[in-house]
């Protein structure tokens, strides 16, 4: 089943700013988001152990675990066990280090085999008080966390989770499974094995106004050819495209502050918002059948929900791409 067939709408909710990403925020205004997002009409949320060391997926079920089970599309992902012992340690996250460290103080097991996928998949059923998973991804067997022994923690995984959520998907466990990660190349790789077969993606931050290029070269062809699905996270690439600083999880460098600005000049002249030139395009590759932008505020969910059905004249996409701020073989949106 296609991840078009199981996914609600194109508007999802990206639990990552629960786990106290950046900064700590307070249990009901993580609550009330979460309760704007439903009255929103949002039906699909994807969350993940890394978040906060299980803290998203604690708040998200506080609110989703309340609501019926067959209204919602859940999404969490595999490759971080949460201990029941606190984390002694300076975790160690790669280029991501200090992302939750307003999270829960549990020691995390990053590991992808099949005995971890399992442990993982039965904590997250019991933090977001639910019983059953839609879709699964496998989460950040990628350079950003690995650097060069990436591929080895590909290989766990291939050898175990990949082995484990095919065989839950063919239970009828699970709806779909794939590869939830911030680069490219994990993806490709998978896309080139002959089995296990995934049934989609979520690909966070390297689809964006900011960074798409390489995506369109080799992934989003294979993942046409195979007729699998793309879910787009990070569409605000990790802020900056929404009124924030931080670009790639870290401050911004001045060279990516600078072309938000023109690209903001350029949506001022059309008279629309940077969050509806963002989300709108992100969606506009056949590939992408959802975007799941972040929020830790209700007044966020409004805001992105608003976006997302911003009218955007065709004139605008023709001036960013005249003005060599996307590339000339991204899909725009239909009549531009």
């Amino acid at each position: 089943m296609s991840l078009k067939e199981i996914l609600p709408g194109r508007l999802g909710f990206g639990t990552a700013p629960l786990g106290n990403m950046f900064r700590a925020i307070p249990g009901e205004e993580a609550h009330a988001t979460v309760e704007a997002a439903w009255e929103q009409g949002i039906r699909y949320y994807d969350t993940a152990p890394f978040y906060g060391a299980g803290l998203a997926e604690e708040r998200l079920g506080q609110v989703l675990s309340a609501k019926p089970r067959d209204a919602y599309v859940l999404s969490t992902k595999v490759g971080r066990v949460i201990l029941d012992e606190p984390e002694t340690d300076v975790p160690d996250f790669g280029e991501k280090g200090g992302l939750f460290e307003h999270g829960n103080p549990n020691k995390i097991l990053h590991e992808w085999t099949a005995e971890a996928t399992e442990r993982s998949i039965e904590g997250s059923l019991k933090r977001l008080g639910v019983d059953r998973l839609d879709i699964v991804w496998v989460h950040d067997i990628a350079q950003d966390f690995h650097g060069d022994a990436w591929i080895q923690k590909f290989e766990e995984a291939r050898t175990g989770a990949f082995r484990v959520l095919s065989r839950l998907r063919d239970e009828g466990v699970i709806k779909a499974w794939g590869l939830g990660v911030n680069k490219t190349e994990p993806i490709e790789l998978t896309l080139a094995l002959d089995e296990p077969r995934p049934d989609g993606f979520l690909l966070a931050g390297r689809y964006t106004l900011l960074d798409h290029e390489h995506a369109l070269q080799r992934l989003l062809p294979m993942a046409q050819e195979q007729n699998v699905d793309m879910v787009v996270g990070g569409p605000y690439s990790s802020g900056i495209l929404a009124g924030g600083s931080h670009f790639e999880y870290q401050q911004a460098p001045p060279e990516i502050i600078e072309r938000v600005g023109r690209l903001k000049a350029l949506a001022g002249e059309h008279g629309i918002s940077i969050k509806a030139a963002a989300l709108q395009f992100s969606l506009a590759h056949p590939a992408a059948a959802a975007v799941v932008p972040g929020a830790t505020r209700p007044s966020r969910i409004a805001e992105d929900a608003a976006a997302l059905n911003e009218t955007v004249p065709a004139a605008f996409w023709h001036d960013l791409r005249a003005a060599g701020l996307i590339s000339p073989a991204a899909p725009l949106p239909d009549g531009a």
